[in-house]
């Protein structure tokens, strides 16, 4: 996809979705500009998943337009989007627990990509992977069961990244881990958005924060400032 140098990677514009009849998303506007992570927080139930599906292809808008690269892909489907640069890496991981780690990376050349580079990434990136390359993805802690989801999003060079509970059920030793891997990530030039419901584990890597309440972006900043206005009863510490 060309890309306005002037553009955010990713933008959403008075974005609005339902599910059926019940509106959840009320007018979402929200920024992800260049090699910089943008942490999306907030409660079960504000609407983070929803945004993130939308903004994949996953769900069509009811209203608004989503924005790649400062060209309107409002309704495009995630296959192609993800043909353009964006990948997502969902809540729960994601990958085949009953293939091995070297099949599931060989997934990702279905995007166009070789094995070769895609386990040159995978394991460069993440070294316990190639030591657990012939052993079956379910039998692997959960730190490096995400690493390999992480492996395989990676694996087509994406402009954007969505990562959706990247912390979710982890060790908060492994979480510091792999935010330190989505930091250097965002260093190397990929966009990053990220949802997090426990936002502490994300805001010392996040170069920008926003906060979601019942559908809608209530705040947007420097994760410093926002953090001060985080209320721990709804964010779950």
């Amino acid at each position: 996809m060309t890309q306005d140098a002037a553009a955010p990677l990713l933008e959403l514009r008075g974005v609005r979705a339902a599910y059926g009849s019940i509106e959840v998303l009320h007018g979402v506007d929200l920024v992800v500009p260049p090699a910089s992570v943008v942490a999306l927080l907030g409660p079960n139930g504000a609407g983070k998943t929803t945004t993130l599906s939308v903004a994949c292809g996953l769900m069509s808008p009811t209203a608004g337009s989503v924005h790649v690269a400062g060209r309107d892909v409002t309704g495009v489907p995630p296959e192609v989007l993800a043909q353009k640069g964006l990948t997502t890496i969902p809540e729960g991981r994601g990958i085949f627990p009953n293939l091995t780690v070297r099949e599931n990376l060989q997934m990702a050349t279905l995007a166009g990509v070789g094995i070769k580079q895609v386990e040159e990434v995978a394991y460069g990136r993440f070294p316990r992977l190639a030591e657990r390359r012939n052993q079956i993805a379910g039998t692997m802690s959960g730190g490096e069961q995400q690493m390999l989801a992480l492996a395989r999003g990676l694996a087509v060079d994406p402009a954007v990244l969505l990562l959706d509970e990247l912390s979710m059920g982890l060790a908060p030793l492994v979480v510091e881990e792999l935010y330190g891997i989505v930091a250097q990530i965002a260093k190397e030039g990929t966009s990053i958005l990220v949802v997090e419901q426990f936002a502490r584990t994300v805001l010392g890597v996040a170069d920008i924060a926003a906060i979601m309440v019942h559908g809608q972006v209530r705040r947007v900043g420097d994760p410093t400032t926002v953090e001060q206005e985080l209320s721990a009863a709804y964010l779950g510490g």
